[in-house]
């Protein structure tokens, strides 16, 4: 699943195509995504683009009357393709723009989703998400008050998007590699200083990820169509039995929460 860099990534490219250009109709090939295509995209036509944003991993395109929500889902990437390209089995959404281009919506698996809202803070996807970990809500003493009662393994507690936004299985596993702490810590169990370290490793490492185009996912295009790059620094994740980066010593691999953790257990404790 992309996870905040991929969707960053996409943003990025797709907001200099998009901001300041006419939305001229959408067509939807198959509205049964995730949930269905909200009547209002099927129904757009002449809309200007004021904006392009992101929550979480959602993108926000801003319009006058309201917003269009795209969630990538499993499987799905967004392009900008010339209008003339023809359309492919998995396309099933598309914004025909002012300026002779297309914003194409691929989803093989069909989880993502295009929703309307004419109120953000209201919308049922976007209402208990927690703090971006960009941002300056997130900051070591949130992190570490937050902890406090929580006695469940730090890793999954990491990724609750209720906690904090965006912080997914790969990027969870190589923040508490740099951070030193071990995946199956209890959240408790950290203290201030590890809090503010930990912290300072997500931003870190999120901003490296998104500076290099996100990271390679079997599913993951960026809006040119090439995948991302990170991948190939990640230190611990999809590395179970190769050694450490750092020390050499075979890197451990378990499912927490039914979902893979990496970690070294020298470099971290």
């Amino acid at each position: 699943m992309p996870e905040l860099p991929e969707v960053e990534t996409s943003r990025r490219g797709i907001e200099p195509h998009l901001v300041g250009e006419t939305i001229v109709h959408a067509v939807v090939r198959n509205p049964r995504l995730r949930w269905p295509v909200s009547s209002e995209i099927h129904a757009l036509s002449d809309r200007p683009v004021l904006s392009v944003q992101r929550r979480a991993k959602y993108l926000l395109l801003e319009l006058p009357e309201g917003w269009i929500i795209i969630h990538l889902g499993m499987s799905g990437s967004l392009r900008i393709l010339p209008h003339d390209m023809p359309a492919a089995k998995h396309d099933h959404v598309d914004l025909v723009m002012s300026n002779g281009k297309v914003l194409r919506y691929t989803d093989p698996r069909r989880f993502g989703a295009w929703l309307w809202s004419t109120d953000l803070a209201a919308s049922n996807v976007l209402a208990h998400l927690g703090p971006e970990p960009l941002s300056d809500d997130f900051t070591s003493d949130y992190l570490w008050h937050k902890s406090r009662s929580k006695k469940s393994a730090i890793k999954p507690w990491l990724m609750d998007n209720k906690l904090v936004v965006g912080v997914g299985n790969i990027y969870a596993s190589e923040s508490l590699f740099a951070a030193g702490i071990l995946p199956d810590r209890a959240a408790n169990a950290i203290t201030p200083e590890e809090a503010e370290l930990l912290v300072r490793t997500i931003k870190a490492v999120l901003l490296r990820s998104i500076e290099q185009g996100g990271t390679t996912l079997r599913d993951f295009l960026q809006t040119d169509g090439k995948p991302g790059y990170f991948a190939q620094q990640l230190q611990v994740y999809g590395r179970a039995g190769e050694p450490c980066r750092v020390c050499g010593t075979p890197i451990l691999s378990a499912k927490h929460a039914q979902r893979s953790t990496f970690w070294c257990p020298l470099c971290q404790h």
